[in-house]
C-alpha cells in the first residue's frame, strides 16, 4: 500500500458571499467553489493516481498566516463530496499552515481553534524562520489535539531560512512528527504548483535548490522520519511509488529507508494522527483489570506435609550421645533414635542363653569371664 499524502487543490474564492447587517467592519466571508472543470481535473489526477499504484491520498488545502475561525472556510469537505467514490481508495483531508514571520507571535494552534481543525486527519507546518521551525519541532510535534504531524520545507528556495539543528530534528522525529520531500521540485514545479505549496522561487535554479536542501534533510535525519509526496497540481509531474523510490536513492538514502518513506512511515503517521482525537492520545480504551487474588494455603497439606519432616533435636550436653548416625538409616519416632545411640556407644547388643550380654564393655564371653562377687567378707 503507498501513500501521497499532499496532493494540493485550489478552489475559486467569492469574497463577500455573506455580510453582517450590523454596523462596523465586519470580517467578510469568503466562500469557495469548484467549478465543473476543477473538479474534472482533479478527478484525471486522481485515476492517474490509482492507476499507478497509490491507495491513500490526501488532498491538502493551504493557508497562509494565522488561522482565523471567523474567515477560515473548510474547502475539503466541498471537494469530497463532489469526487465519485473509488474501492480501495481512501480520501483524506490535511491542513498545510505557512509559518511567515507575521505568524511567529500565533498562527492558530491553539485550544480556542479545536472545532476548526478537528475535520482535518493531517495537520502540516511549513517554517518559515528560525523561531518558527523551533517552534514546529518543539511544541506543535506533542501528543495534543493540535498536533502537528508533518513538516515540510521550502526545497526549491535558494537557501534554507535556517539551519537544521540535529537537537531539534531529533526531538521532532521523536515525538512522532516527521520530515516531508516533495519530489516534485525534482521535476521542475511550475508556478502554479510553488504558489499553492508557498514557494516563491520558480527559478531555472530550483532543481539545484531542491537537489541541495533535499540532501541536506537526509543527511541530518539519517534516513528515519521521512515521508515522499508529489506536492504537484499537474498531471505530468506525477510519477508511480517505484520511480520515487529511486529518484530519492539518489539522495544518498538507503533502498530500504527509500521504501519506507513511500509506504511505511506514512501509514504509521496516520495511525499516530488519530490520536489527536483521543485522550492523551491513547487509542484503545483502557479496561481496569484487577489483579488475582492470593493462593491461601491448604492447612491439611501444611500439616501433612510437617509430619514427614525430621523434628528438630534439642542440643544436647552428652557427647557420647552425638555420635555419628548410619546415613542409610532414617528414625520415624523417639525409640528408633535411642536405639541406635546405644548401638553407636556399645555395638550391637546380643543376649545369650546364659544371661549374658554380648559386646558390652567389661564382659567377655569366654569361659574366664569373672564371677559376680557375693556379699559378705572374704575369709583367708
Amino acid at each position: 500500500m503507498y501513500y501521497d499524502l499532499n496532493v494540493p487543490v485550489v478552489a475559486h474564492e467569492v469574497t463577500g458571499a455573506s455580510q453582517s447587517k450590523k454596523k462596523g467592519k465586519q470580517p467578510q466571508q469568503s466562500a469557495f467553489l469548484f467549478t465543473p472543470a476543477q473538479v474534472a481535473s482533479i478527478e484525471a489526477r486522481v485515476d492517474l493516481l490509482v492507476h499507478l499504484g497509490y491507495n491513500v491520498i490526501a488532498f491538502s488545502q493551504t493557508v497562509n498566516g494565522k488561522i482565523d475561525p471567523k474567515t477560515h472556510v473548510n474547502i475539503l469537505n466541498t471537494l469530497l463530496s463532489q469526487l465519485k467514490t473509488r474501492s480501495g481508495v481512501l480520501f483524506l483531508k490535511r491542513l498545510t499552515i505557512v509559518l511567515d514571520e507575521g505568524s511567529e507571535g500565533g498562527f492558530g494552534l491553539s485550544s480556542a481553534n479545536t472545532a476548526v481543525l478537528d475535520p482535518y486527519d493531517i495537520i502540516a507546518l511549513v517554517p518559515a524562520t528560525t523561531a518558527t521551525f523551533s517552534s514546529a519541532c518543539l511544541t506543535h510535534s506533542l501528543p495534543s489535539p493540535l498536533t502537528a504531524h508533518i513538516i515540510s520545507l521550502h526545497l526549491t528556495s535558494p537557501r534554507l531560512p535556517f539551519h537544521l539543528k540535529q537537537t531539534l530534528v531529533r526531538t521532532a522525529i521523536k515525538n512522532g512528527a516527521v520530515f516531508e520531500i516533495n519530489y516534485v521540485g525534482a521535476l521542475g514545479e511550475s508556478a502554479t504548483s510553488s504558489s499553492a505549496l508557498g514557494v516563491s522561487d520558480t527559478s531555472p535554479s530550483a532543481k539545484r535548490n531542491w537537489w541541495a536542501s533535499a540532501r541536506e534533510v537526509v543527511r541530518v535525519t539519517k534516513g528515519k522520519g521521512i515521508i515522499v509526496s508529489s506536492g504537484a497540481l499537474a498531471v505530468e509531474d506525477y510519477r508511480g511509488p517505484r520511480d520515487v523510490q529511486n529518484l530519492i536513492c539518489l539522495l544518498g538514502l538507503a533502498q530500504n529507508f527509500a521504501h519506507d518513506a513511500s509506504a511505511v512511515t506514512p501509514k504509521s503517521l496516520l495511525i499516530r494522527a488519530q490520536t489527536r482525537k483521543t485522550y492523551r492520545a491513547v487509542l484503545s480504551e483502557p479496561k481496569l483489570v484487577f489483579p488475582p487474588t492470593p493462593h491461601t494455603p491448604d492447612l491439611t497439606l501444611e500439616s501433612a506435609d510437617f509430619s514427614t519432616r525430621e523434628a528438630p533435636q534439642a542440643p544436647s550436653n552428652d557427647r557420647a550421645a552425638t555420635a555419628d548416625v548410619p546415613s542409610n538409616i532414617e528414625p520415624n519416632n523417639c525409640e528408633s533414635k535411642k536405639r541406635i545411640r546405644e548401638d553407636s556407644i556399645s555395638g550391637s547388643i546380643t543376649p545369650n542363653p546364659s544371661g549374658s550380654a554380648e559386646g558390652l564393655p567389661g564382659h567377655s564371653t569366654s569361659s574366664s569371664s569373672r564371677r559376680p562377687q557375693k556379699k559378705g567378707k572374704l575369709v583367708a
